[in-house]
C-alpha cells in the first residue's frame, strides 16, 4: 500500500473510529484486543476500541455537542428523547449506565427509570 492509499484509508475509516471514540494505531502497535483493518492483503492500520463506559462518555458528549447545550439544560421530553436514543445504542448494559446517564441529564436514577418504563408502556 502506498503512502497515499493508506492516507485514504485511514480518511475512509477515521469518521467511524472518532464516532465510537476509538484510537487509530499502526499496524504493528496493536495489542490483542485492537482490531487490524487490512486492505488488499496488507494490514493497514489497527483500531483500539474505547472500555464500554468510556464510550457511553463519548456518546453523551457527541449528544451533546448535536443537541447545542448541556443535556441537564433540555427540557424534559427532549431528555425522554436522549433516554430513548441512549437506551437504542445500548447504554444501560454499561455498568452503571443509569447513574451516569442520569448525572449527565441533572436527573435522578429514578426518573431515568421512569423515562425508560414510559417507552416499553407506551
Amino acid at each position: 500500500m502506498t503512502a497515499a492509499e493508506e492516507g485514504a484509508f485511514i480518511a475512509a475509516v477515521k469518521p467511524l473510529v472518532d464516532a465510537i471514540g476509538g484510537e487509530i494505531l499502526p499496524p504493528d502497535e496493536a495489542g490483542p484486543d485492537d482490531v487490524v483493518l487490512s486492505w488488499e492483503g496488507a494490514d493497514a492500520v489497527a483500531v483500539r476500541l474505547p472500555q464500554l463506559a468510556d464510550s457511553l462518555d463519548h456518546i453523551l458528549a457527541a449528544m451533546e455537542r448535536r443537541m447545542g447545550k448541556p443535556l441537564a439544560d433540555l427540557d424534559r421530553k427532549a431528555k425522554q428523547e436522549v433516554v430513548r436514543a441512549l437506551e437504542a445504542r445500548g447504554a444501560f448494559s454499561v455498568r452503571h449506565g443509569v447513574e451516569t446517564v442520569a448525572g449527565a441529564l441533572g436527573v435522578s436514577r429514578f426518573t431515568v427509570y421512569n423515562y425508560l418504563n414510559r417507552e416499553k408502556q407506551g
